[in-house]
């Protein structure tokens, strides 16, 4: 008696994903060879984690949204697909490589070549404007003065009872306690994954008070 051999079922990606996508880690694996403290990681974010980013973004509220640090644009698409309108999206990108894919892959999206700690100078909306920051900054990386700086200048742009969202490769928060006290601010975790490479946690800074 003879077996026919079973098919191998695989699910494949859509070729358009995965060219988009094979594209996506190859421009951030060249980002991480020329700056690897400034990128952080020599693969982009996995849909996983991007979906924990985009959770406190509320489409139908009519704040702005900030995304620090877009890479290749895994957060910036998740926060679209929330339903956020392009128009209520800012981008900050300094690395003029993933500033130009960003710009290709997302024209309605204004995309900002200025350092997260000056960004108000240069965004469409005004303090108090924007209803969540989603950081995609290697903030581990970055020393005391740089997270004064960075977190100073998102919450001048949050609005009250606005969040600040980060994620780390740690289980603690990238920012001590003394810098958090200095601001004003608080922190919770708001979720972790492993399906991401390294795993990682999503932690939501508010201010002092104003947890819901």
């Amino acid at each position: 008696m003879s077996h026919k051999p079973k098919s191998c079922r695989t699910a494949a990606l859509p070729r358009s994903e995965f060219r988009t996508k094979a594209t996506e880690y190859m421009d951030f694996l060249a980002a991480w060879l020329q700056k690897p403290r400034q990128t952080a990681s020599v693969v982009p974010s996995s849909r996983y984690l991007a979906r924990l980013m985009v959770a406190q973004i509320d489409p139908q509220d009519g704040g702005r949204v900030l995304e620090l640090g877009g890479g290749t644009g895994v957060f910036t698409r998740a926060i679209l697909e929330t339903g956020l309108p392009p128009e209520k999206l800012e981008v900050v990108e300094i690395n003029p490589a993933f500033a130009r894919g960003l710009r290709r892959h997302f024209p309605h999206v204004s995309v900002l070549e200025t350092p997260a700690q000056i960004v108000s100078t240069a965004t469409a909306g005004e303090p108090g404007d924007y209803q969540v920051v989603v950081s995609g900054l290697p903030l581990l990386a970055m020393d005391r003065t740089l997270h004064i700086d960075i977190l100073g200048e998102a919450f001048r742009m949050l609005r009250p009872g606005g969040s600040f969202i980060q994620f780390t490769y740690s289980m603690r928060p990238p920012v001590n306690r003394a810098i958090l006290d200095q601001l004003g601010l608080d922190v919770v975790r708001a979720g972790q994954t492993v399906r991401n490479f390294p795993p990682a946690t999503v932690f939501r800074f508010f201010r002092k008070g104003e947890q819901d």
